[in-house]
């Protein structure tokens, strides 16, 4: 059986790929499992991002979840962790966002959560897929009065914007901010938050028209942020991608801040206001090995999970951590979220930076970032799966990881959202890891492509 899921939701093309079709299909079967323990009629709230045709999916899931008897709320445009946070704090028995994240417009996706607002488990996402793919369960057709009802809530958004703004214990008076919304769901929000805790804010990206969402703006292209900030004299930018999920930072200087060097600057101050749990932080395989030199000279302890946030948080849940996430800005706060939230990792480190009197560069000089480079590779799924079987391929990484010694290191993988296998390469020198990378890119390339 093909999968549905990737390791953030069902993700694909929109009308071609990701048909209504489908959409409706995921959402009866979705409903018919996420609900099934319910004592009363089910009620399922979907948020969505800018996309041209989010619309035409929501239409879509709506239609497939009152089909099956449940009532859908409508949040309309709000972040993901907005769908995450208002799930688990209200009556409603699951949520839904649709978004492909940092992805093109052309690209549209579906992620499910629970009724906690936790993204769902393996198990869960394959009794869908089961059903949906295989018809391992009739799936029930009510009428008359047993169909369900929408009902269009655009205000409870509010309440997501209230909660991260009271996670701070301190005022922006006066702080100016750069906000690249991505041409995002990050519009709707970003600015009336931030304003609400006293900044003034500069809006970049921040008019979406449906089609130019994370088009050369956003947390994947810091280049237009960059140079405001420096051409303004800012303190600090903040760019979120297409679903307000992840975050990252310019300094003063003009300088990235990515997701490492944010991690680093939140555990720090959490150890020393008393609120790093069991003083770790959980990364992933992915994570600059600065990070771990960092950890060792601030006496912190790094745990290290698999790519994607969802296996941070599983992590991070099991073991009761309070912070972790991606190199890429995926920032989980897990006393105040339930997912990766890029506003309230913004909120956090103007926070930081207003509690403390010192600027965003001095807070994220306390990791050195090793050189890094990724190379990627377009595959299919079969191409993907060469990987751990192609003695050529196996080679060229051993050969690498050999030059690199102890050094740097070599990580090859297969994305688990786009068509794409990923080289990374660590090392002491750029041009030579720059040259390792991408002999292992063309090795892989030749492979896959036969």
């Amino acid at each position: 059986m093909g999968r549905l899921f990737g390791t953030d939701g069902a993700r694909g093309v929109a009308n071609t790929e990701l048909t209504n079709e489908l959409a409706m299909q995921i959402g009866r079967a979705a409903a018919m499992v996420l609900t099934r323990h319910c004592d009363k009629k089910p009620k399922i709230l979907i948020g969505k991002d800018t996309r041209i045709s989010s619309d035409m999916l929501e239409a879509a899931l709506t239609a497939g979840f009152c089909s099956v008897g449940a009532d859908v709320v409508l949040c309309g445009v709000v972040p993901t962790p907005a769908v995450a946070y208002l799930v688990g704090d209200s009556d409603v028995s699951a949520g839904v966002m649709i978004s492909a994240s940092h992805n093109p417009c052309e690209y549209n996706g579906i992620k499910l959560f629970n009724h906690q607002g936790y993204k769902l488990p393996d198990a869960l996402e394959e009794e869908i897929e089961a059903i949906v793919l295989d018809g391992a369960a009739q799936i029930p057709t009510p009428s008359g009065g047993e169909l369900g009802r929408i009902i269009h809530a655009p205000e409870l958004v509010n309440a997501y914007m209230r909660h991260v703004a009271s996670t701070v214990d301190v005022r922006l008076d006066g702080m100016e901010i750069a906000l690249d919304c991505a041409n995002g769901s990050s519009s709707a929000t970003a600015y009336k938050l931030f304003t609400s805790l006293g900044a003034k804010c500069h809006m970049l990206s921040d008019r979406p028209d449906g089609v130019n969402i994370n088009a050369g703006c956003g947390s994947t292209h810091m280049e237009n942020l960059t140079a405001y900030v420096k051409e303004h004299n800012l303190p600090l930018g903040l760019a979120f991608d297409g679903d307000a999920d992840r975050c990252l930072a310019v300094d003063e200087t003009g300088t990235l801040i990515d997701g490492d060097r944010l991690i680093a600057i939140f555990a720090k101050d959490m150890k020393e206001r008393g609120k790093l749990r069991e003083n770790t932080a959980v990364v992933t395989v992915m994570t600059n090995i600065g990070f771990k030199k960092y950890c060792e000279t601030e006496g912190i302890r790094m745990v290290t999970t698999k790519v994607g946030d969802r296996y941070v948080l599983e992590e991070m849940t099991e073991k009761g951590y309070s912070i972790g996430g991606e190199q890429s800005g995926h920032i989980i706060f897990k006393d105040y979220a339930t997912t990766g939230d890029g506003q309230l990792s913004g909120v956090q480190l103007a926070a930081a930076m207003a509690r403390t009197g010192k600027k965003a560069s001095e807070l994220a000089s306390v990791m050195r970032v090793f050189p890094q480079t990724m190379v990627n590779i377009t595959v299919d799924s079969a191409g993907k799966a060469l990987l751990d079987t192609d003695d050529a391929i196996q080679a060229a990484i051993r050969e690498a990881a050999a030059e690199l010694g102890d050094a740097g290191r070599i990580l090859v993988r297969a994305s688990g959202t786009e068509p794409l296998v990923r080289v990374m390469v660590e090392g002491p020198d750029q041009p030579a890891i720059e040259a390792l990378a991408q002999r292992v890119a063309e090795v892989i390339r030749q492979r896959t492509a036969c």
